[in-house]
Formats: structure tokens, sequence, C-alpha cells
């Protein structure tokens, strides 16, 4: 066995990644060693490398939607067992004895630890990953499924918190990756979707129609009727107030990303009427045990873009630059 490997490091926020090898990691107790097969790369990829999620573990290996096989087990691990493939999502250890894991919420424990930002994550050939919070994956195409681990985790999330099947009409704010794939289960649902983008920005508007959505257009422009629900995924605080106006009384407002910039003053007439205003935080294993059963009955069929691990930097910009439609994924 090589005691080394390839990774993609961060050594300081600001700085490209740089392409490294390493010694490679060895699974503790509780934990297991996975051969990373594709790594997708996500917005919060980029709030860790521009300083905006401040306190990264350095030298960091970013990456949390890992799609791997399970090559060794640590101390105590019996489950998942070796060659299982397995996904490894955002949230990567919890306590299991704050007052919110001993309620159910371990998506707000306060010890709570997270793959690619607090522990290494899938910009490498192997990572090392608690096994409690590694799902067995029965899928043939590691690159599809990537995007499942946080895009689809979250967009899930965000959809059962503001109603999920509850809901006739959707507005979605940021129509990236988790929009394309929560798009497909809405639709499916029988739910009515409006995709709302940057202004100008046709390929993502055509990209959304032909998921489904029923309307396209920018942020800028007024939702085409009353929305039961609003699900912001661009990083954006003045679509907030935006989204209040668009929802119809009692209506929910779900943010879904982990960073936004500031948030605007607004009146509160578009909060009154019982208009409710939330986020969400991580995940918890029971929305992935939940969302990953899904996904093959719907199905979702997720678009991707595959780049060499070595040109993490080239895909981390084009996101940056909104060049995609999809998802970029990472093969090693």
């Amino acid at each position: 066995m090589s005691e080394s490997m390839r990774a993609m490091r961060l050594h300081a926020p600001g700085k490209p990644l740089e392409w490294e090898e390493i010694a490679r990691p060895a699974p503790g107790p509780g934990e297991v060693e996975v051969r990373v097969l594709a790594c997708g790369v996500c917005r919060t990829d980029l709030h860790v490398l521009d300083g905006e999620l401040s306190e990264p573990r350095l030298p960091l290996i970013p990456g949390h939607e890992i799609v791997g096989e399970v090559t060794a087990l640590g101390e105590g691990v019996q489950v998942p067992s070796r060659g299982t493939r397995v996904g490894v999502p955002w949230l990567g250890w919890t306590c299991g004895e704050c007052e919110p894991c001993r309620a159910g919420r371990e998506n707000l424990c306060e010890r709570a630890e997270f793959t690619g930002y607090t522990r290494d994550g899938g910009y490498a050939e192997y990572c090392v990953a608690d096994a409690r919070y590694c799902f067995p994956l029965d899928v043939e195409n590691a690159q599809d499924a990537a995007p499942l681990l946080c895009a689809g985790l979250i967009g899930y999330r965000t959809w059962r918190l503001a109603g999920g099947e509850g809901n006739r009409t959707l507005g979605i704010y940021g129509f990236g990756a988790a929009a394309h794939i929560l798009a497909q289960l809405a639709v499916a649902r029988g739910q009515k979707i409006y995709a709302f983008t940057r202004p100008g920005d046709d390929d993502a508007q055509s990209f959304a129609r032909r998921l489904g959505a029923v309307w396209a257009g920018g942020s800028d422009e007024a939702s085409p009727e009353p929305l039961d629900a609003a699900l912001l995924f661009a990083p954006v605080g003045a679509l907030v107030p935006a989204a209040l106006e668009a929802v119809r009384p009692g209506g929910a407002v779900v943010s879904g990303g982990i960073h936004m910039s500031d948030i605007p003053s607004f009146p509160y007439r578009l909060l009154w009427e019982e208009r409710s205003l939330s986020s969400v935080a991580n995940l918890t294993r029971r929305d992935g045990e939940e969302f990953l059963a899904l996904a093959p009955e719907v199905p979702i069929r997720t678009e991707t873009r595959a780049y060499p691990l070595k040109e993490a930097n080239q895909a981390l910009e084009d996101l940056r630059e909104g060049r995609l439609s999809g998802a970029a994924v990472l093969i090693p």
C-alpha cells in the first residue's frame, strides 16, 4: 500500500490551492479510509477559500461531496465494510452528547466537525471519515452521484423545511447545483417552479426551463404569481426582501446557504401576514437516508462537468464566474 497520496491543499484564505504529495491518512477509532472516486465542487468551498468561513483547519484539503470506496477500517468499525461504496457529506462528526444531539437535532451539534472545513475533505486521492457519517450508495457513476452529497441534501432539507409537498408554487433563487437537483424533485411532485437567476443570465434561465420550470427570469423581476414558498440558494442578502415580497400571506422563505451577504433593511409589511423567514444549517443523517432513497425513485439526473483533481482551481473559478450549468466534479 502506498504511504503517500496527491491532494489539493489550502494554506491560507485568498490563495489558490496547491497540488501536493502528502502522507496518506490512516483511520482512527470509529473512522474509515475512503478511496475518493469523485468529489463535487460546492459554493461552500469558495466561502472557505475566500475566508468568508473564517475558522478552517489549515493546511486544509477542501471538498465535502465525496463518493468513494471504503478501503480500511479503524478500531471498532464493522459497518460500512471494506469495498462498500459510500458518500461522505459536509457534516462529518457530532458528539452525540450535547442538548441538540440528544434532541435529534445533530445538525446543530455544539462541537460538530465539517468535512472539507474542520476535517480534511475529498480534493484528494484518499480521505478518512467518521463511519457514522458515511452513507452507503448503490450507484454506478460516482461523478453523477457526487452533487447529491451536498447540493442534493441541502436542497432537500431546504425544500422540506419550507413545507415540502404541501406547496403548490415554489420560487428558486439561484439556479445552480442545488436548484437543478431540487427542481426535478419538485416537478415530480407536481409543483410549479419559478426560477430567479442573475439578471440577463439567459443560459441559466434556459437550463431551468429545460428542467421543468414554468417560468424563468431575472431576480430583479416580479414573480408572475404569488409563491407558496421561496428557496434561496444564491448568497445574496438583497434577495431576502425580494423573496418575502414574492410569497403569499403565510408563505415561507428559507435560505439554504451557509453564508450570505448582509441582508438590507426592509419594511415590516413584507414579513407581516404570517410570512416566515428561516435558514438551513447543515443536515442530519435522516435527511441523507430519506433523500438518497428518493433520488433514484424520481429519478434525479445530475448534470456535471468533470475536471481532473489537479485542475481544482479552474473548477472553482468556473463556479465563481457562473460558467457552469449543474455541478463541477473533481476526478482523482
